[in-house]
């Protein structure tokens, strides 16, 4: 059987990347075409104008269609922002039947039931992830389809969001032509693309630093322990800059990427650099020690928010792999130095080439595109794991779409995480059917 082609869209606060992909024969994902436009209608992972992200949309999703010879319509997405939160919760089922083994439908009907949980209102559960279950007390089982039992129950790791801010998200892909097929938490797709399943196993932090948020996904024992979004990342790191020297915001952005360093004591007195003035006006002189202790100061800040969360979880004295940084923040000089001395643990620049074929371009191997490629991922992923599970019979569920080179029939899905967007597609239409 042909492999899927997936795609995944990063809707980010500095660019919108589009990337397509599928599993090769060796269980590597191959890159297919990507698509990369700046991003204007989107604050703090949040879309502030719609307009604006649908055509930063539209252009990405064009490159990424004429590299990879692909017509795409089916789309996986990211969501983010400040508004996300995580939560633990246990489910319980008691079995009809304790003499008959386990089925996968009904696990996917206690995974299933989270999603009937009371939230405040204006929020929506996302996404339901198992992390273990636990059959007639026994607790600490991974996989309990074809056990006996008269009691399942599993610990759930349930992710929070506004209503409002995942309409934005589907209304900007529904103008541009495209379909949903599923919205991700950012951080658990980045974790994909850069983290070991060794690591996981371990205890690791993954941080990925955008330029409106910083996503934060703790792994023990191969079970997703904590999420949480930061509403800070490089945007405000050039913000500073653009103030600290008095600069206009572009040749900000210049100076963190080309001189930019988080660690003051790395830069000499003597180097300096220049600035073109304004209008004929002479030009600006800044020294590289001075632009490292704006940059350190609000990079110290991001990262004790890091620790913070990290002590919040409970599973700092676990986490032996230490910390994981990536997206486009990682790649400022002496990052993972000041985040080794503010918390103390083990720190790494996380590439997302771990699940990639050899001959995937560079530029696609960078932090930068680490929620894209996680996209595609952990969309393959889904879609494997349905296509396991799913009933034969069963034709009237939702649907697990990919994007195709030729049209051919989409499988199905019984329950998961689309039941959010189910959600939001129902609002969508009905919206449209008043208007």
């Amino acid at each position: 059987m042909e492999n899927e082609i997936i795609v995944g869209l990063d809707i980010g606060t500095t660019k919108i990347a589009c990337i397509v992909g599928r599993r090769n024969e060796f269980g590597k994902i191959d890159i297919l075409g990507t698509g990369k436009t700046e991003s204007i209608g989107v604050k703090r992972g949040v879309v502030t104008n719609i307009e604006d992200t649908v055509r930063s949309i539209k252009t990405a999703v064009s490159q990424a269609e004429q590299e990879s010879k692909v017509d795409i319509k089916y789309v996986n997405v990211g969501i983010a922002g400040q508004h996300i939160k995580s939560i633990q919760h246990r489910g319980t089922m008691i079995r009809e039947n304790s003499d008959e083994e386990i089925s996968s439908m009904e696990v996917e009907q206690l995974i299933h039931n989270m999603y009937k949980l009371n939230m405040a209102p204006g929020e929506e559960i996302i996404d339901v992830i198992p992390q273990d279950y636990i059959i007639d007390d026994e607790d600490g089982i991974r996989h309990p389809v074809g056990m006996l039992g008269n009691k399942l129950e599993a610990n759930f790791h349930i992710i929070i969001g506004q209503t409002a801010a995942a309409k934005n998200i589907y209304k900007c892909i529904k103008k541009a032509g495209l379909e949903d097929s599923q919205l991700i938490l950012e951080p658990i797709a980045s974790a994909e693309a850069v983290l070991s399943d060794e690591e996981k196993e371990a205890g690791v932090v993954l941080v990925d630093i955008g330029g409106g948020t910083t996503d934060i996904a703790i792994f023990q024992d191969n079970i997703i322990r904590h999420t949480a979004v930061i509403p800070f990342g490089g945007d405000i790191v050039t913000e500073d800059v653009k103030e600290g020297c008095s600069i206009i915001r572009r040749h900000a952005e210049e100076l963190k990427v080309k001189f930019g360093s988080a660690l003051i004591s790395e830069n000499r007195d003597d180097e300096v650099v220049a600035i073109p003035g304004l209008r004929g006006r002479p030009p600006k002189e800044i020294t590289l020690k001075n632009l490292a202790s704006i940059i350190q100061a609000r990079m110290e800040e991001i990262v004790e928010h890091v620790y913070y969360e990290i002590k919040n979880s409970g599973f700092e004295k676990k986490l032996i792999a230490g910390i994981v940084l990536t997206g486009g923040g990682a790649q400022l000089r002496h990052i993972h130095q000041l985040t080794e001395f503010t918390t103390g643990m083990p720190t790494r620049i996380g590439y997302p080439n771990e699940h990639l074929a050899k001959e995937v371009n560079e530029e696609i191997a960078s932090p930068m595109y680490a929620t894209g490629v996680g996209l595609v991922i952990e969309g393959i992923n889904r879609f494997e794991a349905d296509i396991k599970t799913k009933p034969i019979e069963d034709e009237n569920e939702s649907e697990i779409k990919v994007s195709k080179p030729k049209k051919k029939k989409s499988e199905k899905s019984e329950f998961g995480s689309k039941r959010f967007l189910r959600i939001i597609k129902d609002w969508f239409e009905t919206d449209a059917e008043e208007n």
